[in-house]
Protein backbone atom coordinates (compact mmCIF):
# COMPACT_ATOMS: atom_id res chain seq x y z
CA UNK A 1 0.00 0.00 0.00
CA UNK A 2 1.54 3.58 -0.76
CA UNK A 3 2.03 6.57 1.98
CA UNK A 4 -0.80 8.67 2.34
CA UNK A 5 2.10 11.08 3.23
CA UNK A 6 3.75 10.55 0.34
CA UNK A 7 0.84 10.83 -1.84
CA UNK A 8 0.15 14.05 -0.21
CA UNK A 9 4.06 15.24 -0.78
CA UNK A 10 5.13 14.09 -3.33
CA UNK A 11 2.21 13.87 -5.95
CA UNK A 12 3.51 14.67 -9.04
CA UNK A 13 6.41 11.74 -8.19
CA UNK A 14 3.55 9.24 -7.44
CA UNK A 15 1.26 10.41 -10.27
CA UNK A 16 4.47 9.97 -12.78
CA UNK A 17 5.25 6.63 -11.29
CA UNK A 18 1.39 5.43 -11.29
CA UNK A 19 1.36 6.42 -15.24
CA UNK A 20 4.53 4.79 -16.02
CA UNK A 21 2.58 1.96 -14.81
CA UNK A 22 -0.65 2.21 -16.79
CA UNK A 23 -2.18 4.08 -14.14
CA UNK A 24 -4.40 7.23 -14.06
CA UNK A 25 -5.84 7.73 -10.23
CA UNK A 26 -7.48 10.55 -9.23
CA UNK A 27 -4.78 11.58 -6.59
CA UNK A 28 -7.03 14.97 -5.87
CA UNK A 29 -10.09 13.09 -4.50
CA UNK A 30 -7.75 11.05 -1.87
CA UNK A 31 -6.17 14.17 -0.83
CA UNK A 32 -9.22 15.60 -0.36
CA UNK A 33 -10.81 11.91 1.23
CA UNK A 34 -7.64 12.64 3.99
CA UNK A 35 -8.15 16.44 4.46
CA UNK A 36 -11.37 15.55 5.45
CA UNK A 37 -10.58 12.74 7.33
CA UNK A 38 -7.83 15.15 9.48
CA UNK A 39 -10.69 17.60 9.93
CA UNK A 40 -12.96 15.21 11.45
CA UNK A 41 -10.39 13.62 14.18
CA UNK A 42 -9.47 16.97 15.34
CA UNK A 43 -13.34 17.56 15.33
CA UNK A 44 -13.92 14.42 17.49
CA UNK A 45 -11.26 14.61 19.68
CA UNK A 46 -11.82 18.03 20.40
CA UNK A 47 -15.51 17.62 21.32
CA UNK A 48 -14.30 14.39 23.87
CA UNK A 49 -11.80 16.80 25.27
CA UNK A 50 -14.25 18.91 25.93
CA UNK A 51 -17.01 16.33 27.22
CA UNK A 52 -14.10 15.46 29.66
CA UNK A 53 -13.30 18.44 30.90
CA UNK A 54 -17.43 19.31 31.46
CA UNK A 55 -17.77 15.64 32.84
CA UNK A 56 -14.72 16.61 35.72
CA UNK A 57 -16.44 20.26 36.44
CA UNK A 58 -19.96 18.28 37.92
CA UNK A 59 -18.45 17.22 41.16
CA UNK A 60 -17.41 21.00 42.08
CA UNK A 61 -20.68 22.90 40.68
CA UNK A 62 -22.48 19.99 42.72
CA UNK A 63 -20.74 20.93 45.60
CA UNK A 64 -20.72 24.86 45.02
CA UNK A 65 -24.87 23.53 44.79
CA UNK A 66 -24.90 25.02 41.31
CA UNK A 67 -27.54 23.81 38.42
CA UNK A 68 -25.92 20.94 36.93
CA UNK A 69 -28.66 21.02 34.11
CA UNK A 70 -26.61 23.06 31.66
CA UNK A 71 -23.64 20.74 31.91
CA UNK A 72 -25.62 17.83 31.07
CA UNK A 73 -27.48 19.42 28.37
CA UNK A 74 -24.58 20.44 27.05
CA UNK A 75 -22.70 17.16 27.37
CA UNK A 76 -25.77 15.47 26.04
CA UNK A 77 -25.76 17.67 22.72
CA UNK A 78 -21.87 17.02 22.26
CA UNK A 79 -22.12 13.12 22.81
CA UNK A 80 -24.64 13.50 19.46
CA UNK A 81 -22.74 15.58 17.45
CA UNK A 82 -19.72 13.56 17.91
CA UNK A 83 -21.66 10.44 17.26
CA UNK A 84 -22.91 11.74 13.87
CA UNK A 85 -18.75 13.08 13.16
CA UNK A 86 -17.56 9.45 14.53
CA UNK A 87 -20.13 7.41 11.84
CA UNK A 88 -18.72 10.06 8.84
CA UNK A 89 -15.07 9.59 10.02
CA UNK A 90 -15.56 5.75 9.87
CA UNK A 91 -17.32 6.36 6.66
CA UNK A 92 -14.49 8.19 4.91
CA UNK A 93 -11.65 6.34 6.37
CA UNK A 94 -13.20 3.43 4.96
CA UNK A 95 -13.60 5.16 1.52
CA UNK A 96 -10.21 6.86 1.53
CA UNK A 97 -8.69 3.27 2.47
CA UNK A 98 -10.59 1.66 -0.52
CA UNK A 99 -8.76 4.26 -3.21
CA UNK A 100 -5.30 3.70 -1.59
CA UNK A 101 -5.28 -0.35 -1.24
CA UNK A 102 -6.49 -0.73 -4.90
CA UNK A 103 -2.83 1.32 -6.12
CA UNK A 104 -0.34 -0.35 -7.81
CA UNK A 105 3.47 -0.01 -5.97
CA UNK A 106 5.37 2.32 -7.93
CA UNK A 107 7.65 1.61 -10.43
CA UNK A 108 11.72 2.22 -8.76
CA UNK A 109 12.86 5.15 -11.04
CA UNK A 110 15.19 3.21 -13.42
CA UNK A 111 12.46 0.94 -14.78
CA UNK A 112 11.25 2.06 -18.05
CA UNK A 113 7.49 2.92 -18.38
CA UNK A 114 5.51 0.55 -20.58
CA UNK A 115 4.66 -3.00 -20.57
CA UNK A 116 6.59 -6.59 -22.34
CA UNK A 117 7.86 -4.36 -25.29
CA UNK A 118 10.20 -2.44 -23.05
CA UNK A 119 11.72 -5.36 -21.04
CA UNK A 120 15.80 -5.73 -21.61
CA UNK A 121 17.50 -8.74 -21.95
CA UNK A 122 20.54 -7.75 -19.25
CA UNK A 123 22.00 -11.42 -19.39
CA UNK A 124 22.26 -14.48 -21.28
CA UNK A 125 23.42 -17.96 -20.30
CA UNK A 126 24.87 -20.70 -22.85
CA UNK A 127 23.63 -20.67 -26.91
CA UNK A 128 20.79 -22.20 -27.75
CA UNK A 129 20.59 -25.95 -28.52
CA UNK A 130 21.43 -26.82 -32.08
CA UNK A 131 20.26 -30.49 -33.28
CA UNK A 132 21.01 -32.19 -36.26
CA UNK A 133 17.85 -34.00 -36.30
CA UNK A 134 14.12 -33.62 -36.25
CA UNK A 135 13.32 -32.61 -32.71
CA UNK A 136 10.09 -33.16 -30.68
CA UNK A 137 8.18 -31.15 -28.11
CA UNK A 138 8.32 -31.50 -24.42
CA UNK A 139 4.54 -33.04 -25.10
CA UNK A 140 6.01 -35.83 -27.75
CA UNK A 141 8.95 -36.87 -25.69
CA UNK A 142 7.00 -36.69 -22.01
CA UNK A 143 4.13 -39.48 -23.64
CA UNK A 144 6.53 -41.06 -25.50
CA UNK A 145 8.99 -41.68 -22.24
CA UNK A 146 5.86 -42.57 -20.03
CA UNK A 147 7.15 -39.03 -18.03
CA UNK A 148 3.75 -37.56 -17.95
CA UNK A 149 -0.35 -38.76 -18.89
CA UNK A 150 -1.57 -36.04 -19.62
CA UNK A 151 -5.31 -37.92 -20.73
CA UNK A 152 -5.51 -39.58 -17.02
CA UNK A 153 -4.54 -36.25 -15.53
CA UNK A 154 -7.92 -34.67 -17.69
CA UNK A 155 -9.80 -37.72 -16.78
CA UNK A 156 -9.50 -37.61 -13.35
CA UNK A 157 -9.40 -33.56 -12.79
CA UNK A 158 -10.17 -31.83 -16.16
CA UNK A 159 -8.01 -29.82 -18.62
CA UNK A 160 -5.04 -27.85 -17.65
CA UNK A 161 -3.65 -30.69 -15.38
CA UNK A 162 -1.65 -33.44 -15.54
CA UNK A 163 0.02 -36.84 -14.20
CA UNK A 164 3.63 -37.14 -12.91
CA UNK A 165 4.61 -40.78 -13.78
CA UNK A 166 7.59 -43.25 -13.45
CA UNK A 167 10.60 -41.33 -14.36
CA UNK A 168 9.07 -38.32 -14.72
CA UNK A 169 7.45 -38.35 -11.38
CA UNK A 170 11.31 -38.80 -10.62
CA UNK A 171 12.55 -36.00 -12.29
CA UNK A 172 10.04 -33.44 -11.03
CA UNK A 173 10.90 -34.78 -6.92
CA UNK A 174 14.57 -34.37 -8.33
CA UNK A 175 14.24 -30.93 -9.14
CA UNK A 176 12.11 -30.19 -6.15
CA UNK A 177 15.01 -31.72 -3.78
CA UNK A 178 17.89 -30.66 -5.74
CA UNK A 179 16.26 -26.68 -5.16
CA UNK A 180 15.69 -27.37 -1.46
CA UNK A 181 19.22 -28.79 -0.69
CA UNK A 182 20.73 -25.45 -2.73
CA UNK A 183 18.43 -22.81 -0.51
CA UNK A 184 19.21 -25.29 3.07
CA UNK A 185 23.00 -24.76 1.95
CA UNK A 186 23.01 -20.98 1.34
CA UNK A 187 21.65 -20.27 4.89
CA UNK A 188 17.61 -20.02 3.84
CA UNK A 189 15.02 -21.49 6.22
CA UNK A 190 13.00 -24.07 4.77
CA UNK A 191 9.36 -23.57 5.64
CA UNK A 192 6.19 -25.74 5.01
CA UNK A 193 3.01 -23.33 5.13
CA UNK A 194 -0.96 -24.37 4.85
CA UNK A 195 -2.25 -24.63 1.49
CA UNK A 196 -5.36 -23.03 2.79
CA UNK A 197 -4.81 -19.28 3.24
CA UNK A 198 -7.57 -16.67 4.59
CA UNK A 199 -8.44 -13.07 3.37
CA UNK A 200 -6.13 -11.10 5.35
CA UNK A 201 -3.00 -13.21 3.53
CA UNK A 202 -4.16 -11.99 0.57
CA UNK A 203 -4.89 -8.28 1.44
CA UNK A 204 -1.03 -8.48 3.23
CA UNK A 205 0.90 -9.42 -0.36
CA UNK A 206 -1.59 -7.23 -2.41
CA UNK A 207 -3.45 -9.75 -4.70
CA UNK A 208 -6.93 -8.62 -2.79
CA UNK A 209 -9.35 -6.90 -3.36
CA UNK A 210 -8.31 -6.26 -7.09
CA UNK A 211 -7.46 -9.97 -7.95
CA UNK A 212 -9.61 -12.15 -6.25
CA UNK A 213 -11.25 -13.73 -8.93
CA UNK A 214 -7.74 -15.39 -9.91
CA UNK A 215 -7.71 -17.54 -6.92
CA UNK A 216 -9.74 -20.87 -6.17
CA UNK A 217 -11.94 -20.21 -2.96
CA UNK A 218 -13.15 -22.47 -0.28
CA UNK A 219 -16.83 -22.19 -0.21
CA UNK A 220 -16.98 -20.11 -3.18
CA UNK A 221 -16.05 -16.76 -1.97
CA UNK A 222 -14.69 -14.86 0.80
CA UNK A 223 -14.78 -14.62 4.13
CA UNK A 224 -14.00 -18.50 2.50
CA UNK A 225 -10.26 -18.99 2.71
CA UNK A 226 -8.67 -19.74 -0.69
CA UNK A 227 -5.71 -21.69 -2.29
CA UNK A 228 -2.71 -20.26 -2.07
CA UNK A 229 -1.51 -18.96 -6.01
CA UNK A 230 2.23 -18.82 -4.95
CA UNK A 231 3.93 -19.75 -1.28
CA UNK A 232 5.10 -15.80 -1.44
CA UNK A 233 1.34 -15.31 -0.24
CA UNK A 234 1.97 -17.18 2.70
CA UNK A 235 5.70 -16.55 3.39
CA UNK A 236 4.79 -12.71 3.61
CA UNK A 237 2.38 -13.24 5.97
CA UNK A 238 4.41 -15.24 8.56
CA UNK A 239 5.41 -11.97 10.61
CA UNK A 240 2.06 -9.90 9.55
CA UNK A 241 1.17 -7.49 12.82
CA UNK A 242 4.39 -8.20 14.25
CA UNK A 243 7.54 -5.55 15.42
CA UNK A 244 11.08 -7.56 14.29
CA UNK A 245 14.17 -6.67 16.50
CA UNK A 246 16.52 -5.56 13.66
CA UNK A 247 19.37 -8.02 14.99
CA UNK A 248 16.97 -10.81 13.14
CA UNK A 249 17.07 -8.90 10.13
CA UNK A 250 17.31 -10.51 7.19
CA UNK A 251 14.95 -13.19 7.24
CA UNK A 252 15.50 -15.26 4.62
CA UNK A 253 12.79 -18.26 4.04
CA UNK A 254 12.26 -20.96 1.72
CA UNK A 255 9.08 -23.18 0.89
CA UNK A 256 7.90 -26.02 -1.49
CA UNK A 257 4.08 -26.30 -2.14
CA UNK A 258 1.88 -26.77 -5.24
CA UNK A 259 0.82 -23.76 -6.63
CA UNK A 260 -3.08 -23.26 -7.21
CA UNK A 261 -4.24 -20.36 -9.94
CA UNK A 262 -7.60 -20.06 -12.22
CA UNK A 263 -5.80 -17.95 -15.26
CA UNK A 264 -4.29 -21.17 -16.69
CA UNK A 265 -6.34 -23.35 -19.43
CA UNK A 266 -5.08 -21.61 -22.69
CA UNK A 267 -5.56 -23.47 -25.83
CA UNK A 268 -2.75 -21.93 -27.79
CA UNK A 269 -0.39 -23.61 -29.01
CA UNK A 270 2.76 -22.34 -26.87
CA UNK A 271 0.50 -22.98 -24.00
CA UNK A 272 0.76 -27.25 -24.68
CA UNK A 273 1.38 -29.32 -22.07
CA UNK A 274 2.60 -28.22 -18.70
CA UNK A 275 3.30 -24.60 -19.76
CA UNK A 276 0.29 -23.27 -18.05
CA UNK A 277 -1.78 -25.33 -15.54
CA UNK A 278 -4.09 -24.89 -12.67
CA UNK A 279 -1.83 -26.52 -10.27
CA UNK A 280 2.16 -26.96 -10.89
CA UNK A 281 4.81 -26.98 -8.73
CA UNK A 282 7.48 -24.26 -7.15
CA UNK A 283 9.94 -23.83 -4.70
CA UNK A 284 9.53 -20.32 -3.48
CA UNK A 285 12.06 -17.39 -1.58
CA UNK A 286 11.37 -15.16 0.48
CA UNK A 287 12.88 -12.23 2.30
CA UNK A 288 12.43 -9.76 4.70
CA UNK A 289 14.76 -6.54 5.35
CA UNK A 290 15.48 -3.13 6.28
CA UNK A 291 15.30 -0.61 3.93
CA UNK A 292 18.53 -0.10 3.18
CA UNK A 293 19.63 -3.38 2.75
CA UNK A 294 16.65 -4.57 0.24
CA UNK A 295 18.70 -3.42 -3.11
CA UNK A 296 21.53 -6.26 -1.90
CA UNK A 297 19.14 -8.29 -1.03
CA UNK A 298 17.95 -8.32 -4.77
CA UNK A 299 20.58 -9.17 -6.16
CA UNK A 300 21.66 -12.31 -3.85
CA UNK A 301 17.94 -13.69 -4.80
CA UNK A 302 18.32 -13.00 -8.37
CA UNK A 303 22.38 -14.55 -8.43
CA UNK A 304 20.62 -17.23 -6.42
CA UNK A 305 17.75 -18.34 -9.06
CA UNK A 306 20.25 -17.72 -12.03
CA UNK A 307 22.57 -20.20 -10.71
CA UNK A 308 20.28 -22.75 -10.20
CA UNK A 309 19.36 -22.80 -13.98
CA UNK A 310 22.92 -22.58 -14.79
CA UNK A 311 23.58 -25.56 -12.53
CA UNK A 312 21.10 -27.12 -14.57
CA UNK A 313 23.04 -26.41 -17.76
CA UNK A 314 20.10 -24.88 -19.36
CA UNK A 315 20.48 -21.88 -22.10
CA UNK A 316 18.15 -19.20 -20.30
CA UNK A 317 18.30 -15.44 -19.97
CA UNK A 318 17.13 -12.95 -18.13
CA UNK A 319 15.17 -9.27 -18.55
CA UNK A 320 14.48 -6.78 -16.70
CA UNK A 321 10.69 -6.19 -16.59
CA UNK A 322 9.20 -2.67 -17.89
CA UNK A 323 7.41 -0.83 -14.87
CA UNK A 324 3.95 -1.79 -16.45
CA UNK A 325 5.10 -5.78 -17.16
CA UNK A 326 5.95 -5.85 -13.18
CA UNK A 327 3.23 -7.09 -11.15
CA UNK A 328 0.71 -5.12 -8.68
CA UNK A 329 2.49 -5.12 -6.04
CA UNK A 330 6.59 -4.99 -7.02
CA UNK A 331 8.27 -2.17 -7.19
CA UNK A 332 11.34 -3.98 -9.13
CA UNK A 333 11.16 -7.43 -11.37
CA UNK A 334 13.74 -9.50 -13.42
CA UNK A 335 12.47 -12.56 -15.02
CA UNK A 336 14.60 -15.73 -15.49
CA UNK A 337 13.55 -16.80 -18.92
CA UNK A 338 14.50 -20.58 -20.48
CA UNK A 339 14.50 -21.52 -24.09
CA UNK A 340 11.67 -23.81 -25.26
CA UNK A 341 13.49 -25.08 -28.74
CA UNK A 342 10.15 -26.21 -30.14
CA UNK A 343 8.40 -22.92 -29.93
CA UNK A 344 11.11 -21.09 -30.38
CA UNK A 345 10.50 -18.97 -27.55
CA UNK A 346 11.74 -17.96 -23.84
CA UNK A 347 9.37 -18.99 -21.20
CA UNK A 348 9.60 -16.94 -17.71
CA UNK A 349 10.81 -20.06 -14.55
CA UNK A 350 11.28 -17.10 -12.31
CA UNK A 351 10.29 -13.64 -11.43
CA UNK A 352 13.01 -12.25 -8.40
CA UNK A 353 10.90 -9.02 -6.96
CA UNK A 354 11.53 -6.25 -4.27
CA UNK A 355 7.85 -4.93 -2.99
CA UNK A 356 10.21 -2.11 -1.26
CA UNK A 357 7.70 -1.63 1.87
CA UNK A 358 4.58 -1.80 -0.04
CA UNK A 359 3.20 -5.06 1.37
CA UNK A 360 4.75 -4.09 5.23
CA UNK A 361 2.08 -0.97 5.38
CA UNK A 362 -0.66 -3.56 4.31
CA UNK A 363 0.27 -6.09 6.91
CA UNK A 364 2.00 -3.78 9.48
CA UNK A 365 5.43 -5.72 9.37
CA UNK A 366 8.11 -3.74 11.09
CA UNK A 367 11.24 -3.52 13.07
CA UNK A 368 12.34 -1.33 15.41
CA UNK A 369 15.21 1.09 14.39
CA UNK A 370 18.02 0.97 17.30
CA UNK A 371 19.21 4.33 16.95
CA UNK A 372 15.91 6.42 16.91
CA UNK A 373 13.83 3.47 18.72
CA UNK A 374 10.98 4.23 16.13
CA UNK A 375 9.14 1.52 14.24
CA UNK A 376 10.07 1.18 10.23
CA UNK A 377 8.24 -0.97 8.20
CA UNK A 378 10.10 -4.15 6.56
CA UNK A 379 10.96 -4.66 3.00
CA UNK A 380 9.76 -7.65 1.59
CA UNK A 381 11.01 -9.74 -1.53
CA UNK A 382 10.07 -12.62 -2.90
CA UNK A 383 11.87 -15.41 -5.71
CA UNK A 384 10.89 -18.32 -7.38
CA UNK A 385 13.60 -20.84 -7.01
CA UNK A 386 12.41 -22.47 -9.11
CA UNK A 387 9.39 -23.27 -10.76
CA UNK A 388 9.07 -26.80 -11.91
CA UNK A 389 6.02 -26.77 -14.45
CA UNK A 390 8.44 -25.49 -17.05
CA UNK A 391 11.83 -26.69 -16.60
CA UNK A 392 10.37 -29.94 -16.83
CA UNK A 393 9.53 -29.08 -20.78
CA UNK A 394 13.22 -27.34 -20.98
CA UNK A 395 14.99 -30.49 -19.94
CA UNK A 396 13.27 -32.65 -21.81
CA UNK A 397 13.49 -30.52 -25.42
CA UNK A 398 17.28 -28.82 -24.49
CA UNK A 399 18.43 -32.25 -23.43
CA UNK A 400 16.96 -34.80 -26.33
CA UNK A 401 18.96 -37.09 -27.97
CA UNK A 402 17.80 -38.57 -31.86
CA UNK A 403 16.92 -41.98 -30.27
CA UNK A 404 14.35 -40.44 -28.63
CA UNK A 405 15.84 -40.57 -25.35
CA UNK A 406 16.93 -37.23 -22.60
CA UNK A 407 20.17 -36.58 -21.30
CA UNK A 408 19.71 -36.03 -17.38
CA UNK A 409 21.01 -33.11 -16.15
CA UNK A 410 24.44 -34.23 -13.74
CA UNK A 411 22.94 -32.20 -10.49
CA UNK A 412 20.04 -34.22 -10.65
CA UNK A 413 21.32 -37.66 -11.01
CA UNK A 414 22.07 -38.33 -7.33
CA UNK A 415 18.49 -37.41 -6.72
CA UNK A 416 17.35 -39.88 -9.10
CA UNK A 417 19.35 -43.37 -8.53
CA UNK A 418 21.84 -41.79 -10.72
CA UNK A 419 20.50 -42.14 -13.87
CA UNK A 420 22.03 -40.46 -16.45
CA UNK A 421 19.60 -41.01 -19.35
CA UNK A 422 15.28 -41.10 -19.32
CA UNK A 423 14.38 -43.84 -21.72
CA UNK A 424 11.35 -45.69 -22.29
Amino acid sequence: MLDINKIRNEKKNVEAGLAKKGWDANLDYIIELDDERKSLLVRVESSKAEQNRLSASIPQIKKQGGDLNPIFNRVKELKDETAVEEARLKEVEELLKSKIEVLPNLPDEDLLSGEKENNRVIYEFGQKPIFNFPIKDHVQLAEGLGLVDYKRGAKISGSGTWVYTGLGAELEWALINFFVSEHLTDGYEMVLPPHLLNYESGYTAGQFPKFQEDVFWLNGAEPGRFMLPTAETALVNLHRNEILSPDELPKKYFAYTPCYRREAGSYRTEERGMIRGYQFNKVEMVQYTRAEDSDQAFEEMVNKAKLLVEKLGLHFRISKLAAGDCSHSMARTYDIEIWLPSMEIYKEVSSVSNARDYQARRGMIRYRDLESGKTKFCHTLNGSGLATSRLFPAILEQFQNSDGTVTIPEVLRPYMRNQAILKK
